[in-house]
């Protein structure tokens, strides 16, 4: 996979399918990849970068017909179902837009969570994917995991000044997870379950006062438009998976099949994660200009605040272990 970012472009419309030839060295296909994030997001950027090398290591019988903005497999928590249901062929979304859903992977969105390489994404996602295969293959039943992506730690985005841990009390602020919805409670904050896309027009309007999103994301949704105050450090992170239809996997010849393989995993999640942590600097200078102000929680708030959320994660934690999941093996080695 290349770094420089491509400039290709695609046709949004229009049927995929495998066609399949007289000879299997020239079955070809096109495989439609879904995801409900904006044109302008890093994974959009991602993903063209992906079909331009399976096309050109494939000599031209492996590509993307890439549906960014929920075009074709609707909103974040529809994106994995339609992968799942063959509606599409790949598919890109968030696990904390079905909540409760996929709790192991959840836990790597506890507060100050992440492995001992660092909270940035490429080690955050590449430990993550280093993980899947043993612990979160089962909760993704009907997916095949390529690679997990977990974003740079959220801030609080506000339309009015958060500065310490009193600021919090009242402030309607929208999640997207169990543990986003965990944090926002024990702060004293009101959570409200809002879709990405629909944020920027709920803070307009009043609907909320801030939402958790790092820069990145914050800066593809327009949100500095609306809330122009920021408070760091971010305090968790959230989950992704890059997953694709069975099915439509087993139906591709072995050569096409191993190249898949080979540019999907641990190495490919840590691509990504390098990518995510460029344009989370990118981000923050985008909302800075749009007039974000940055403000940093001192050093007696962040302790405070880290003493409100050490609860939560053994909670967290044993709830898991209470379905009969592995949450302590999983988390205890998300954290090395």
């Amino acid at each position: 996979m290349t770094i420089a970012i491509s400039r290709r472009t695609f046709a949004l419309t229009g049927a995929c399918a495998i066609i399949t030839s007289k000879s299997a060295s020239a079955q070809t296909a096109e495989l439609k990849m879904s995801h409900f994030l904006p044109p302008n997001h890093t994974i959009q950027k991602a993903m063209v970068m992906w079909s331009d090398d399976l096309e050109k290591q494939s000599a031209g019988r492996l590509k993307l017909r890439i549906y960014p903005a929920g075009q074709l497999g609707g909103g974040p928590n529809r994106q994995f179902d339609a992968a799942r249901n063959g509606v599409v062929d790949m598919a890109f979304s968030l696990h904390g837009a079905t909540p409760g859903r996929y709790p192991i992977t959840e836990l790597a969105s506890l507060p100050f969570a992440a492995p001992a390489a660092g909270s940035k994404s490429i080690a955050t996602s590449r430990r993550l994917s280093e993980l899947a295969p043993e612990y979160l293959a089962r909760e993704h039943e009907g997916l095949r995991i390529l690679w997990m992506a977990v974003t740079p730690p959220l801030m609080f985005h506000s339309k009015t000044p958060i500065r310490t841990i009193a600021d919090f009390k009242g402030k309607r602020i929208r999640y997207a997870g169990v543990q986003f919805k965990n944090i926002i409670d024990s702060l004293g904050a009101v959570p409200l379950l809002v879709p990405p896309q629909e944020t920027q027009d709920g803070l307009a309007k009043g609907i909320i006062d801030a939402a958790t999103f790092p820069y990145e994301g914050a800066a593809s949704f327009d949100i500095a438009t609306v809330a122009k105050y920021t408070l760091e450090p971010g305090v968790s992170a959230a989950t992704f998976a890059l997953v694709m239809n069975p099915a439509k996997y087993a139906a591709l010849p072995d050569d096409l099949k191993a190249l898949i393989d080979k540019s999907a995993g641990p190495e490919a999640a840590a691509r990504f994660g390098a990518m995510w942590d460029e344009a989370e600097n990118v981000g923050k200078a985008t909302m800075q200009a749009k007039g974000a102000q940055v403000s940093v929680l001192a050093n007696d708030q962040l302790e405070q605040m880290k003493a409100i959320f050490r609860p939560q994660l053994d909670a967290a934690v044993a709830d898991v272990e209470k379905q009969g999941k592995p949450g302590r093996k999983f988390f205890d080695g998300y954290l090395k």
